[in-house]
């Protein structure tokens, strides 16, 4: 389904050797003892050089036109930030006890902190590899599409620093880990990665936290794989709250093992363009996942969302809701696809996306997507784009709120209801602040 707006005719289309020129500034990595991450790290090089910057003629990027990101000159961050002028408790979280923070995609160990916890692993990439190298190898890049995605390729190719957690079979973790990413450079690129292997019968919460220290342009390309082992139980919140000028790409690959139950909540709320890609795979039967975003923006940002939710095994359960604030001239993006595989039988999934359009210049293109190879399941999906209900508004105003505080209550509570599903409540009362004052300044 497609609802107002259209592919930008005639973009331009990314400068010839715009990858080359970014691979030109990959530091020289550190040698290591273990060659399967060197071989690694060469074969995301060479996935680079055969792979090119999607542009609007690729159907998976109709709707969102990059060719912006392609003429900035960014480079690798150089110059060594001064940590100790860095203020994160602006950003802290009081339930989260073990925090790991990346400044400009490297880490800040200084401004780090971890509470052991059940023998879980929390740690940068270099150290963890050392100490769990077979884990690690079992599961690093071997998610993540990065043979076929030029943006997971080029994450991969620069793999150094990276957040590692290993929640071992049986453990649960009752604090949230906070993964803090700070950008604090203009024109420079970073490269966020995150592994998480939850092994048998674990449960864990997990924060993925995208801030900026500065307003200028910038480059996050973020990679995420998650592999949920039986019975692992996993809470993963994401939010993007960086600059106005910022580009965003990333993308979050999850495995489910049997009876296996993901809970997302991602909230996108920065940067100039954003794309962000997730892809669940149910690998066994009975596993569960449960997806909702959040998608507030204004101005001309452009926020786009591709999901893909793969049920490869029988007996699977998966639940979607989608949701776009859509002021200004922004436009708002959202391709939701549901695959039941043959011989995935008795298959309980459900879609929604959800659009409020709040200026006559805000748009947004939605595609809820139902691929169906099995014959004994229930699925359904659907999609709405509209504005405020005219007598809901008029209903409030009638109770002596004026126009514009009637509009901004119904626009924060459309968002409201999926940042209510964040089950970290510092978190959360944060969000609906932030939600609470730019739908009064977006409208």
């Amino acid at each position: 389904m497609s609802a107002q707006g259209s592919p930008v005719r005639g973009a331009t289309t990314p400068a010839a050797g715009y990858l080359e020129s970014l691979l030109a500034g990959r530091p020289r990595l550190p040698a290591s003892s273990m060659a399967w991450l060197n071989e690694l790290r060469a074969e995301a090089v060479d996935r680079v050089g055969a792979l090119t910057v999607p542009t609007i003629r690729d159907e998976e990027w109709r709707f969102t036109d990059i060719s912006p990101l392609t003429k900035l000159s960014l480079q690798p961050a150089t110059a060594p930030v001064r940590h100790e002028s860095i203020d994160v408790g602006r950003f802290a979280l009081d339930e989260a006890t073990t925090r790991i923070v990346f400044v400009d995609g490297v880490h800040a160990p200084e401004l780090s902190r971890v509470a052991p916890d059940h023998g879980v692993v929390v740690a940068n990439l270099p150290a963890a590899a050392m100490a769990h190298t077979a884990t690690i190898e079992r599961h690093l890049g071997c998610h993540a599409a990065f043979r076929s995605d030029v943006f997971a390729a080029l994450n991969t190719a620069f793999l150094q620093d990276g957040a590692i957690i290993i929640v071992p079979r049986g453990a649960i973790v009752a604090a949230p880990v906070h993964l803090l990413f700070i950008a604090t450079q203009a024109d420079a690129a970073s490269y966020p990665r995150c592994l998480l292997v939850a092994e048998t019968g674990s449960k864990v919460t997990v924060i993925e936290d995208f801030v900026a220290l500065q307003h200028d342009a910038y480059f996050t390309n973020a990679v995420t794989e998650m592999s949920l082992a039986d019975d692992a139980c996993v809470e993963h919140i994401r939010v993007q709250r960086d600059s106005g000028q910022a580009f965003h790409i990333a993308n979050c690959t999850v495995s489910l093992g049997r009876a296996s139950r993901y809970h997302s909540v991602s909230v996108a709320l920065g940067a100039r363009i954003s794309r962000y890609n997730l892809n669940v795979l149910q690998t066994a039967d009975g596993a569960q996942c449960t997806i909702d975003g959040l998608a507030l923006i204004g101005e001309r940002q452009l926020a786009d969302t591709h999901t893909s939710i793969d049920h490869a095994q029988p007996h699977g359960v998966s639940r979607q809701l989608h949701k776009c604030i859509v002021g200004g001239a922004a436009h708002g993006v959202f391709n939701g696809k549901i695959i039941v595989r043959p011989g995935a039988q008795h298959i309980d999934s459900s879609q929604s996306s959800r659009n409020l359009l709040l200026t006559a210049q805000a748009h947004v293109d939605t595609k809820p997507q139902l691929e169906i190879f099995a014959d004994d399941v229930k699925c359904a999906h659907g999609a709405t784009v509209g504005q405020l209900d005219s007598d809901a508004v008029f209903y409030l105003a009638s109770r002596g709120l004026s126009d514009a505080a009637a509009r901004n209550l119904l626009t924060y509570a459309f968002g409201a209801e999926v940042i209510d599903r964040i089950p970290v409540a510092v978190l959360r009362q944060q969000l609906e602040a932030i939600v609470l004052e730019q739908t009064a300044s977006r409208s």
